[in-house]
C-alpha cells in the first residue's frame, strides 16, 4: 500500500513515504526502460537508388529471371515441382500490381518461394533471396515505379 511506513518525526530514521519507493528492496523501478522505436526513414530517392542497385546486382550476377506470367492452377505440389526442376533454392517472385490469388495460394506453402506485388518490392527481400523472378507485368510496373 502507499501508507506511510512510520511517522515523519521522532523515530531518528529518514523521512519515508511508501515501501514502493525505488530506494527499498522490492520497491518500484526508477526510470525503467520505455518502449520506443529506433527506426529512421530513408529519403525516397535513396530508397529508389537502392532498389535500382539491387536489381542491377541481380542482373549482373545472372540470378534475375524474367517470365511471361505467374500462372498456376492453385496447386502447391505442381509449383514445388516446377521450382525444383528450375533449381531455385530461395526465390522471390515479383508480379504486377496485384498477385493472382491462385498463384499466391499455390506458393504460400512452397518452401523457399516468396511472392510480392511490385509495390512491395524492396532491397532487403531482393538481396536476401538467391533468385529474383519477375513477370512481364512486374517489369513494366517496376519501370514505371523507378522512372
Amino acid at each position: 500500500s502507499t501508507k506511510k511506513i512510520y511517522r515523519q518525526k521522532g523515530t531518528g530514521g529518514a523521512r519515508h513515504g511508501s515501501r514502493k519507493a525505488p530506494i527499498f528492496r522490492k520497491g518500484g523501478i526508477y526510470k525503467g526502460p520505455t518502449p520506443r522505436s529506433h527506426a529512421h526513414d530513408l529519403p525516397k530517392k535513396v530508397r529508389q537508388l537502392g532498389l535500382k542497385h539491387a536489381l542491377s546486382a541481380k542482373a549482373k550476377s545472372g540470378t534475375l529471371v524474367i517470365i511471361e506470367a505467374a500462372a498456376s492452377e492453385g496447386k502447391s505440389a505442381v509449383l514445388a515441382k516446377q521450382v525444383k526442376n528450375l533449381g531455385w533454392k530461395r526465390a522471390l517472385i515479383i508480379d504486377g500490381s496485384e498477385v493472382s490469388e491462385n498463384f499466391a495460394m499455390a506458393a504460400r506453402n512452397v518452401e523457399g518461394v516468396d511472392i510480392l506485388p511490385t509495390m512491395g518490392a524492396n532491397v532487403y527481400d531482393i538481396l536476401k533471396r538467391d533468385t529474383l523472378v519477375i513477370t512481364k507485368a512486374g517489369v513494366e510496373a517496376l519501370e514505371a515505379r523507378l522512372k
